[in-house]
């Protein structure tokens, strides 16, 4: 089996929506207090800490990563670093706390992910969002997010075929799940034909992108903690690492085959095989449907269905809940919410309860193995982890 070096041993996740009474420091006070509490770590004990956090302009709170020491008096002094690469601002946070402990610099490492973004207007956060594409390309820096991956949805239709049924399939599914998770922004069923219908209460953002095509805009904090894993065994909670890749693509659309998601394939597949594993082992993963097509050119980079045909797990049933490898359990960006900085951190906390038996109503069976993929950007900032729990 696969040595792993870190482990993860506690928790803290906010409501995710619009929080008008909470600012940027609650949130991530809020978080790292429980994630603290869940381990049963004194805050004294922590030797560093990291935040995930995008801001791209949306907050003026620049110099937010010793905003953690207001969690305690007894985080004083700890290091703290800010931790950004764009919407997967949160993994990054993650893996320096991981590259902290395998270093030997730190024991037991506190990650939290924040992010305010619901009191900024919807032009200001899409041109906040839009700074994570590459600015000399006139051509791609005209483009806002919704943009781009719309611009996905029509190379997909003309190289294979049509997803817009897939698409609205993937935002139902994710709707329903986030029916289950009490700390979801959005708790709505919406049916797969309304998805699939541009209506006056689903117009189109960016055709072919619907509003049910896209993610929310969020505001909230997620926190893990970290141990080495000779640490882990104190603690009453552990969910290994078995693994965490970080794979980096080029910044400019035009110098690579956006739709074939090449970094996210690499790292998912690099962190399967660093893990030991099999696509097949895994029991659950929490993936970066920042929009319904990004989900759906996942299903194809990780392997599930070929390219072109990521409607199959869709059609049979193999992401959804009660399938063979259920997908977004947690209603995903789609419904759970999106805040940037906070997302890749949300993703190991709601890994880490399902691990640990916490996830109440989204619980599963006695999960063994998921998958977390993160990702920056138009596929550019690939983050992909195999978590494990561990029994006894």
């Amino acid at each position: 089996m696969h040595k792993h070096t870190v482990s993860l041993v506690g928790s803290g996740h906010t409501k995710f929506g619009r929080l008008d009474a909470l600012d940027l420091e609650d949130l991530i006070v809020s978080a790292a207090r429980e994630a603290l509490d869940d381990a049963a770590v004194p805050a004294s004990g922590v030797d560093a800490v990291f935040l995930g956090h995008f801001n791209s302009g949306m907050v003026s709170d620049g110099f937010a990563s010793s905003l953690i020491h207001q969690a305690s008096p007894d985080l004083r002094f700890t290091p703290a670093t800010r931790c950004e690469n764009a919407c997967a601002s949160g993994a990054a946070a993650i893996a320096a706390g991981v590259a902290a402990i395998q270093a030997g610099q730190a024991d037991v490492v506190l990650v939290v992910g924040a992010e305010k973004m619901t009191h900024n207007n919807t032009a200001d956060v899409t041109r906040a969002l839009a700074g994570a594409g590459y600015q000399k390309d006139p051509q791609e820096a005209a483009l806002s997010f919704p943009q781009v991956f719309a611009l996905a949805a029509q190379q997909y239709t003309q190289r294979y075929q049509d997803p817009l049924a897939a698409m609205a399939a993937i935002a139902s599914k994710n709707h329903a799940n986030a029916l289950r998770n009490p700390l979801a922004h959005m708790h709505r069923a919406l049916d797969a034909d309304a998805c699939n219908t541009v209506s006056e209460r689903n117009p189109l953002i960016a055709p072919p992108l619907r509003l049910t095509d896209c993610s929310l805009v969020t505001d909230g904090a997620a926190a893990v903690v970290l141990a080495s894993a000779e640490r882990a065994r104190d603690f009453r909670r552990e969910v290994a690492l078995r693994s965490m890749v970080h794979v980096s693509d080029l910044l400019p659309m035009a110098s690579r085959d956006f739709l074939a998601f090449e970094g996210p394939r690499k790292a998912i597949g690099d962190a399967l095989g660093r893990a030991g594993i099999q696509l097949n082992d895994l029991d659950f993963a929490e993936v970066h449907d920042c929009f319904t097509i990004a989900e759906l050119l996942i299903y194809e980079a990780m392997g599930l269905a070929p390219a072109g045909q990521g409607h199959r797990v869709l059609d049979d049933g193999t992401v959804m809940r009660g399938g063979a490898l259920p997908v977004n359990l947690s209603g995903g960006l789609k419904a759970k919410g999106h805040p940037v900085g906070a997302t890749g951190v949300s993703m190991h906390a709601m890994a880490f309860r399902q691990l640990t038996g916490q996830a109440g109503d989204m619980q599963l069976d006695g999960p063994a193995l998921g998958l977390v993929f993160n990702m920056g950007g138009a596929a550019v900032a690939n983050y992909a982890s195999i978590l494990e729990a561990r029994r006894g």
